[in-house]
């Protein structure tokens, strides 16, 4: 027994292929900006604040201080050698906190 194909949809009307074509350049424009954002040094350690992103067993995990908790992160990253406090000294050092 052949295999017999359906038959194909009606046309894409001109309407539809404009409103396709703007959630496509919008879809791109917000891949853009995200892109963008992250490129920028916006949201790394700076004024005193410490930002550090390391590995997690759900992906990736955020640790984020400000002020006297930022130093007293620094503190530790520089007196210990696990994992976590070798990845916030370069961090500590970009806060002036080092």
């Amino acid at each position: 027994m052949p295999l017999i194909a359906p038959p194909p949809g009606p046309p894409i009307a001109r309407r539809e292929k404009r409103a396709l074509a703007a959630i496509g350049v919008a879809i791109v424009a917000l891949f853009a900006g995200v892109g963008a954002w992250s490129a920028s040094d916006s949201w790394r350690s700076h004024a005193g604040c410490v930002t550090v992103t390391f590995p997690s067993s759900t992906g990736g995990a955020l640790v984020h201080e400000c002020g006297a908790r930022a130093q007293v992160l620094c503190r530790h990253a520089f007196r210990h050698d696990d994992r976590l406090s070798l990845l916030t000294r370069p961090q500590c050092r970009q806060a002036g906190l080092s």
